[in-house]
């Protein structure tokens, strides 16, 4: 008897986790890829319903995806489509985000970020907090960007991160428009300085693109320490983004019912034609 409730606990876990549908959000943690996050959870979404991951079909329809991938050393707002909310990831890519960021002055890398290999030094003892305001005015608005080599966007099917990182030639992709609604200077404590919480951007753009520039701008260098999304549509890391201890299916359905409002609250941005070209969301199907 006992072994038959069990049984029928985990076909209703099972029922319920394939029944939903829609958008929510979880926080990255730093280090693994948006993708290997996507993966962990499916994982224990499936285990959790008792589902075998091998050899059983009904796995193939539970649908799962993020709306826009965020750097492994960065932290944040990831949004996660499951069943027919993977149709409406589109949507995630070319909303507005926000960022919080911590970048160093006098030090350049391959991948714009503490991570990469150290490429270019510079003195930055001349660079001023009056200085660095200034900057980001010039930054702010609709503006062009050349994407970082070490990204998410594609040569003939492949990442350029991936080739990269097989030391294969790969050339900068052209400047692009993306928009800035608003960026502000956090704290300036030399080398180092913050970019406050409302760094708020289009689709398409890249924050340590903006580090790399800034510092260009400057007459020395720079990169990117710390990143953090902390807003992504309507779904914020204080509000709405779940912990790994949340990943659970009564806690995403939870999620779910309360995003959807959100999501029919939330005001359209006005898009720029060129934004995001190949980017796109990334669905999972376990075949």
């Amino acid at each position: 008897m006992a072994g038959e409730a069990g049984g029928a606990a985990l076909g209703r876990a099972a029922d319920k986790l394939f029944s939903l549908s829609g958008l929510f959000a979880v926080c990255k943690p730093k280090g693994p890829t948006s993708a290997a996050v996507l993966n962990l959870l499916k994982e224990r979404l499936l285990a959790e319903a008792g589902v075998q991951t091998k050899g059983n079909k009904r796995n193939q329809v539970l649908k799962i995806g993020h709306g826009g991938t965020l750097d492994s050393a960065a932290t944040g707002v990831l949004v996660v489509g499951i069943g027919k909310g993977t149709k409406m990831l589109g949507t995630m890519l070319a909303g507005s985000k926000k960022y919080t960021a911590i970048g160093m002055l006098g030090k350049a890398t391959d991948t714009l970020d503490a991570t990469g290999k150290v490429t270019e030094e510079k003195p930055y003892d001349q660079v001023t907090k009056g200085d660095l305001e200034n900057v980001l005015q010039k930054f702010t608005g609709d503006i062009m960007q050349v994407p970082p080599l070490y990204s998410a966007l594609k040569k003939d099917g492949e990442r350029l991160s991936t080739l990269m990182k097989r030391g294969e030639a790969v050339e900068a992709k052209p400047a692009r428009p993306v928009r800035v609604y608003s960026l502000s200077l956090q704290q300036f404590q030399p080398p180092l300085f913050t970019l406050g919480k409302d760094v708020e951007c289009g689709g398409g753009f890249y924050v340590r693109s903006l580090v790399n520039d800034i510092g260009k701008e400057l007459s020395t260098c720079a990169s990117v320490q710390e990143l953090t999304r902390t807003k992504q549509g309507p779904f914020t890391l204080e509000e709405h983004a779940l912990h790994e201890d949340k990943w659970t299916i009564d806690d995403i359905a939870q999620s779910l019912e309360h995003c959807t409002a959100l999501l029919l609250g939330q005001p359209a941005r006005k898009k720029l034609k060129t934004e995001h070209p190949g980017e796109t969301a990334v669905i999972c199907e376990d075949k």
